[in-house]
């Protein structure tokens, strides 16, 4: 899965365009990120902004925003109706796939460490990046704002976690965090009543409602011996949510957000809001989705919906995306297109046609024209890819065979599995083609100097090992898929025994045509030792795949021959 984070740094200029401008100017130069939105508020004299991309491209582009913000932003002359101490004032890292949380706090402390070296600017760390439990919550290490912070930093306990103690009147300090996906959600009701609605928001609320002595809505309010209201918490942890009416559709929705869907997920959220409308005599009609989501946001709903329906999960990103949509109503208010709406698919639209994304008559054209690639290392992939999808058939066929409706999750196990296997092969279609680009792009560097001859000497050896390594992946990818094609030609439905017999000598061919690329680019390594160890590893990998496809045919011929 390609690594990707998305940051929502917020700047003390919501006023003044051209400062804005050179801002984002400033991140959409860093080569690989994608610049998604640009929302400043004239009120709050704050401008939110969201880029993605892969981690050390966010880094960079988050590191020139924060500089240019320092050039351009003078904080003793700001003021706005929203809490700031800085000219760039947070700057949240957030996992979209491939990274951990944990990941994305270490990613926050090597742009904050940068923050303070180069640019001698102080900050410091929140929510999942914070170093001390007391500046976790970011309302904390706010406390004070601008106008506070030369007796903050004065105070031992709050010495900044990156740059100097000193106070910078020019620019403050900034907040640099790790945190979870917000999602922006929205439930529709079949109802125009905002205080019905209303109902059902503070039942799913984490903070859910105030206590009441009698009646629920007109009852004396309940607190403690602080004075303080007491709560009745509502069922949903990391959740926000307010019922009101939507003029333009003529219904009140439950509008939510979700801080961290790793807590409540998109799909958790809906279930709970038709459990509490139902119960008040009201229906769920759909739901809206303001804004992006992560392709896993919508994987994971797919794939409970799904597994109420006791359906096997191993199908395809867009059948479960698919029955996402169908089970939350995504669609009802309007189209939910997938490449618009989810972030890995909007980035993919920026990047070219991929040889995966060709039929298969342009993938066949573009392998018999007269061009170096797609070679003999892409076509093994694909063919590995072919080979697990027909074990994945195989399975999801045995799951809704009548009669065996107990071992329906089992072959869905194995079916995922399978997905798995099919997913990263069709990467690695591409991988081997741009593996291989990437040594025509070192040959041609320049070679007239001796420094330029190292240069690209090195860069020939760099790429030649990736070019080893691809094809690797290629060989211990289908390798591993024939596992399941194993137990699909033991257990699998009888008449789809054959379809494991082809895949697993589809398996067999990937593991073989891999290894030759292994082996025609391990001619040109200089280093014999790692060139050695993978040809030996190599070796290892074709016998044993020759061993297992001939387990596998036997199984299958058995099979057959018993009818």
């Amino acid at each position: 899965m390609k690594k990707l984070i998305e940051c929502v740094p917020n700047f003390s200029e919501g006023r003044d365009m051209s400062i804005i401008k050179q801002i984002t100017d400033a991140i959409e130069r860093v080569e690989g990120v994608k610049l998604l939105d640009v929302d400043p508020g004239k009120a709050t004299n704050r401008t939110v902004v969201t880029f993605v991309g892969e981690p050390q491209m966010v880094i960079e582009a988050a590191f020139q925003a924060i500089k240019k913000s320092y050039e351009l932003i003078d904080m003793s002359q700001h003021s706005g109706e929203h809490p700031r101490f800085g000219a760039t004032d947070v700057c949240p890292l957030i996992p979209i796939s491939g990274v951990t949380m944990e990941e994305c706090a270490e990613y926050a402390h090597q742009l904050g460490k940068r923050v303070g070296e180069e640019l001698g600017l102080s900050g410091y760390y929140y929510e999942s990046a914070a170093t001390k439990a007391e500046r976790k919550n970011l309302a904390s290490v706010r406390a004070g704002e601008y106008e506070g912070l030369p007796q903050k930093l004065a105070d031992p306990n709050w010495e900044p976690d990156f740059g100097p103690v000193d106070f910078n009147h020019k620019y403050g300090v900034t907040a640099i965090g790790a945190r979870d996906f917000l999602v922006a959600y929205n439930v529709n009701l079949n109802t125009t009543s905002t205080r019905r609605a209303n109902g059902v928001a503070f039942e799913v609320r984490e903070k859910g409602k105030i206590k009441r002595k009698g009646n629920k809505l007109l009852g004396e309010i309940l607190r403690d011996k602080d004075g303080t209201p007491l709560r009745v918490p509502g069922k949903l942890k990391a959740v926000k949510a307010i019922g009101w009416y939507i003029e333009e559709y003529g219904v009140c929705q439950i509008s939510m957000n979700l801080t961290n869907i790793s807590i409540t997920s998109v799909h958790e959220a809906f279930d709970a809001v038709c459990e509490s409308a139902q119960k008040r005599g009201m229906r769920v009609t759909g739901s809206e989705l303001v804004g992006l989501i992560p392709l896993k946001a919508m994987i994971a709903a797919g794939k409970h919906y799904l597994k109420k329906q006791k359906r096997s999960l191993g199908v395809s990103d867009d059948e479960l995306i698919k029955i996402a949509i169908k089970s939350m109503g995504l669609d009802e208010l309007g189209p939910f297109d997938p490449k618009k709406k989810i972030i890995e698919y909007l980035l993919e639209e920026e990047g070219g046609v991929r040889l995966v994304d060709k039929s298969v008559k342009g993938f066949a054209d573009e392998t018999a024209s007269e061009s170096p690639a797609p070679g003999g290392g892409s076509i093994s992939a694909y063919v590995g890819a072919l080979g697990a999808s027909l074990g994945t058939m195989v399975a999801n066929l045995s799951s809704h065979k009548r009669g065996w409706d107990k071992r329906w999750e089992s072959f869905s196990q194995w079916a995922e599995k399978g997905q798995n296997s099919k997913k990263k092969l069709l990467q690695l279609v591409d991988e081997d083609t741009n593996a291989f680009n990437h040594i025509m792009e070192a040959f041609r560097l320049p070679k007239d100097s001796k420094e330029e001859k190292e240069i690209r000497s090195e860069a020939i050896e760099n790429a030649t090992q990736n070019a080893i390594e691809v094809p690797f992946q290629i060989m211990q990818t289908a390798f591993d898929s024939m596992e399941m094609m194993k137990a699909m030609a033991e257990i699998g439905l009888p008449a789809s025994v054959s379809d494991a017999g082809v895949g697993a000598m589809c398996a067999r061919t990937a593991v073989m045509g891999g290894f030759l690329n292994v082996q025609i680019n391990a001619v040109g390594l200089k280093d014999k030792k790692y060139a050695k160890q993978k040809l030996t590893e190599g070796k290892k990998l074709v016998k044993a795949a020759q061993k297992l496809e001939g387990e596998i045919l036997k199984i299958v011929d058995t099979k057959i021959k018993e009818g």
